[in-house]
């Protein structure tokens, strides 16, 4: 008896002759397009076995990368593309006698309306992420202090300096938190004036010192990616405590969740 096979999918993409050529996935694996005739749409595919890829952190970082590096190139050649999230796979179906193409492209052919739709939607948008957080020291700079030099030259004890500075420290969240919060709604206010939708993310970096005001990702027309930099510019320079992180364009990974449920498998 032979092994199941199966097909890990990238992603669900206008069909486009040539998008996939030369495009490597996982491991360095060809990546190819399984076109379903009379739709306009095609799924970016690799060849595979019915298991997850499993393995350590660092090789998932190294195949999330290179997951991601296929589906950017493909992206960049169409257009427009619905992203598939890590270990998405589609085995061959024993029961009805259906291959894994033909599971694929059935679900495809059911869910047209919907993916054409967004397909449709989303071509020529990019998404960008935004983090953004108050240096918490840069706040209170310039401001009443009331602690002491750090050298121990007051001839304060250790034990009293270290209280002040934890004095020093509590106050400078409050002043920051209370900062965040003023400022959180008109930043994502201004965000969306020139983004076409926003999804709040968790914080993926903050250094030490930091208090959190926005994190988010943003669907923005490619056109517009100059305006979201200038309302972040624009943040900066009113409030100079502001740390702004701007990442991106990347296809709509936030805002293009669709996968063929019935038959993914995940780790």
């Amino acid at each position: 008896m032979t092994e199941r096979t199966a097909l890990y999918v990238y992603a669900v993409v206008p069909d486009r002759q040539g998008a996939a050529d030369g495009v490597t996935g996982l491991d360095g694996r060809p990546v190819r397009m399984v076109g379903v005739p009379g739709t306009g749409v095609a799924a970016l595919v690799h060849d595979a076995a019915p298991a997850p890829f499993q393995g350590g952190d660092e090789q998932v970082r190294r195949w999330v990368d290179e997951q991601s590096r296929a589906v950017t190139t493909v992206w960049e050649r169409t257009g427009s593309l619905l992203p598939m999230t890590f270990n998405v796979l589609v085995a061959d179906d024993t029961a009805s006698g259906r291959s894994a193409e033909q599971c694929l492209t059935d679900w495809i052919r059911e869910q047209e309306d919907d993916i054409t739709g967004r397909l449709g939607a989303l071509a020529g948008r990019c998404e960008l992420r935004v983090e953004i957080t108050l240096d918490r020291a840069a706040v209170t700079a310039g401001g009443p202090v009331g602690d002491t030099p750090e050298d121990g030259t007051d001839g304060r004890s250790p034990g009293m300096r270290r209280l002040l500075a934890k004095q020093r420290e509590q106050r400078e969240r409050d002043a920051a938190g209370g900062l965040a919060d003023a400022l959180h709604a008109g930043i994502r206010r201004r965000l969306l004036s020139v983004a076409e939708d926003l999804r709040d993310r968790a914080f993926t970096r903050r250094a030490a010192g930091e208090t959190d005001v926005l994190s988010a990702a943003l669907l923005v027309r490619q056109e517009d990616i100059d305006a979201v930099g200038a309302v972040l510019s624009e943040a900066r320079a009113g409030q100079p405590a502001l740390r702004v992180r701007f990442l991106g364009p990347w296809p709509p990974y936030s805002f293009a969740d669709t996968r063929p449920q019935e038959y993914a498998e995940h780790p």
